[in-house]
């Protein structure tokens, strides 16, 4: 929009905006509110608060006497009670400074070394053991303090008094280590596994020995750990403790878990084997507050080296134990272990296989191919397939006492003229390999049919006791029927 010019002349027009007098009016406006030009220039605030250098920036005007009152009596009630909380916040601390000095006492009364420090000791180890007891603050705390050292060198008081000191010191070191794997590998690192061991040669009392047991228990349970125990020699006293008809119930417990640690290290075989571990496993299987442990021991143990199979293997009756877990149906899980050590054992011995044979594996496997858990049933069917490819069996015959032994597989036919081996014509023969897994599938039925019987409680009479009546009772039924 443009306005004409009055001056101008007659054919021209200039160029004006109409608003140019709002515009010089708003600019003296700016300044009277800015409170004058100054030596700026006369500019807008607005352009002269963007350029303003730091110097010349306002300071804040000071707040009243009475808005000070007001807010301070405020910030109280915007805090929701502050002051209580500043009073609990302060208890806390005050506690906590008080916790730590009470440590650091304990710690220093460990550490003393002059006068009669005896009873002093003695009591600062059982405060560690409270104190360590049920808080992992505490536990934390009393290691970097420095309370590890002294309760190991405890470990090697002797004389009238040595098991008042010693045991005190034991129990401390259990309750520092629970739940702590830097504090277990501290104390194993301080030396304490060998001077255990010289208070367990010593002659220990019960008592004594249990808190040792308890200790390698917690000690062993870090991998890191594992091997300083093994090769400490730590191996053969674990071992009497859990075979020791003097041990108490907890220690024999507790001395079977840290064996189990042990062992799930490989290169601790050779050590646990040379204690003897492999006989007392497979002698305490059948003791059902311990089975469940010592087959998982066995199963390590085998899986270890080969050496670690043939200790199991030449137990007394390895074998037959192992195959009377099968038929622990109320016990899955330990199932599912005497069935890995048996596949481990029948896939590497012949002997183990003649010897699961002979104590009647078949039908277990059978059974536990059919009822068994997924894991059971596929190791049952492993441990099957070995055994049917296995070319050599031994078949026991009952009736006239003869054992035929078939080395590998035979022909079908016999030669011309050639009776066969019960006086058969050539014709009709069968070779020996037929007849020997006929003769061991008859048996395991039988076998089978006597378990039903007497797992229904029905008169033994009733279970068929030879092949005749095994025939009649199953004449309509055949062996495609079966699942597996």
């Amino acid at each position: 929009m443009v306005a004409r010019c009055a001056h101008a002349d007659a054919g021209g027009f200039r160029l004006w905006p109409i608003f140019s007098a709002a515009t010089l009016r708003r600019k003296v406006l700016e300044v009277l509110t800015c409170g004058g030009g100054g030596g700026d220039g006369g500019g807008s605030c607005r352009g002269r608060t963007a350029y303003r250098s730091p110097q010349r920036m306002p300071r804040p005007r000071p707040r009243s006497d009475r808005l000070a009152e007001l807010l301070r009596a405020e910030e109280p009630s915007e805090c929701g009670g502050g002051g209580d909380d500043d009073d609990e916040a302060a208890d806390a601390a005050a506690r906590k400074v008080e916790a730590l000095e009470e440590l650091k006492g304990v710690v220093a009364a460990l550490q003393a070394g002059g006068g009669e420090p005896c009873m002093s000791r003695v009591e600062a180890a059982m405060a560690v053991r409270r104190k360590a007891k049920d808080e992992a603050a505490a536990r934390e705390m009393l290691a970097m303090l420095g309370a590890i050292p002294p309760l190991v060198a405890m470990l090697d008081e002797g004389g009238d008094g040595g098991q008042e000191v010693t045991a005190p010191a034991l129990y401390a070191l259990l309750n520092l280590g629970i739940g702590n794997d830097t504090n277990k590998a501290a104390i194993v690192q301080a030396g304490a596994v060998h001077k255990m061991l010289r208070i367990a040669e010593g002659g220990a009392s019960s008592a004594l020995t249990e808190a040792v047991v308890a200790n390698f228990l917690c000690l062993s349970a870090l991998d890191a750990n594992k091997l300083v125990i093994g090769a400490s020699g730590a191996a053969p006293f674990l071992v009497s403790a859990f075979q020791g008809a003097s041990s108490t119930e907890q220690a024999r417990h507790d001395a079977l878990r840290a064996l189990l640690n042990l062992s799930i290290a490989p290169a601790n075989a050779p050590y646990l084997l040379a204690a003897g571990l492999a006989p007392a496993l497979v002698a305490s299987v059948g003791d059902a507050p311990v089975t469940d442990r010592a087959l998982a021991a066995l199963c390590n143990l085998v899986a270890a080296c080969p050496e670690g199979r043939r200790a199991v293997s030449r137990a007394p009756d390895a074998v037959p134990s192992l195959v009377d877990v099968l038929n622990w149906a109320d016990e899955p899980g330990c199932q599912e272990k005497a069935a890995y050590v048996l596949m481990v054992l029948a896939h590497r011995s012949y002997g183990d296989r003649a010897a699961m044979a002979e104590a009647g594996a078949t039908s277990a496997l059978l059974e536990l191919t059919l009822v068994g858990t997924a894991l059971a049933q596929k190791r049952a069917s492993r441990i099957l397939e070995i055994l049917r490819a296995d070319k050599g069996k031994q078949v026991a015959d009952d009736a006239s006492g003869v054992v035929a032994t078939v080395s590998a597989p035979q022909e079908r036919g016999c030669r011309g003229g050639e009776e066969a081996l019960d006086g058969e014509p050539a014709d009709a023969c069968m070779s020996a390999e037929k007849r020997a897994v006929r003769q061991l599938v008859q048996q395991s039925l039988q076998s089978n049919m006597r378990r039903i019987v007497r797992r229904a409680r029905l008169p033994q009479d009733l279970a068929p006791a030879s092949a005749e009546s095994l025939k009649a009772l199953t004449a309509s039924s055949t062996s495609k029927s079966l699942p597996f």
